[in-house]
């Protein structure tokens, strides 16, 4: 199943930072309950990895209010050898 990385930001008012730790605390969703955040080095945004069939399946763990700003990412590994072929396939 694809790995994504969900990154939800929101503004550096402190009273709306704190209302948007807390929404996404109380949410319920052990997601969003273990995020990381970055407000406290002045980068307003929660991050968090999840399983998902896809981008939107992902998207709706997020609430509402937050998801036409929220980014997600799928994330893969590289092994080196399959670097390497790709590349002999690409370079001709």
């Amino acid at each position: 199943m694809p790995k994504y990385l969900i990154e939800i930001p929101h503004g550096s008012d402190k009273i709306e930072c704190l209302r948007s730790v807390e929404i996404l605390l109380s949410s319920g969703s052990h997601f969003l309950t273990n995020a990381d955040w970055g407000c406290m080095d002045g980068v307003h945004k929660a991050w968090f990895f999840m399983e998902a069939e896809n981008k939107n399946e992902a998207l709706m763990v997020v609430p509402p209010a937050y998801r036409k700003d929220t980014r997600i990412s799928q994330l893969n590994k590289f092994k080196l050898q399959d670097v390497k072929e790709l590349l002999r396939h690409h370079e001709g």
